[in-house]
């Protein structure tokens, strides 16, 4: 089997495994992600002439507690990491 070059995971699997890093056993959780902001000068498809472009770069990524469900974003951390008797 050839090694795998791409493991892909859902908006709900990363804030999953985020929970469950943090100990989390209450709440809607889903991911948070801060974007920043640059300009450049690049060359064009041809490469012949620049041209201004943005670059947005992801800056900070992490999980956030939400009030209410948001589908396909957010999980319930006591479904996907119930307390235990030795949390």
């Amino acid at each position: 089997m050839p090694e795998a070059r791409q493991i892909v995971f859902s908006y709900q699997e990363i804030a999953e495994a985020l929970i469950k890093q943090q100990g989390i056993h209450e709440g809607l959780w889903g991911i948070y992600a801060e974007f920043g902001i640059a300009a450049a000068n690049v060359n064009n498809a041809s490469g012949a002439d620049l041209v201004p472009a943005a670059i947005v770069p992801l800056a900070r990524m992490g999980i956030q507690k939400y009030e209410e469900e948001a589908p396909g974003l957010t999980v319930d951390a006591a479904v996907v990491n119930p307390a235990t008797e030795q949390d």
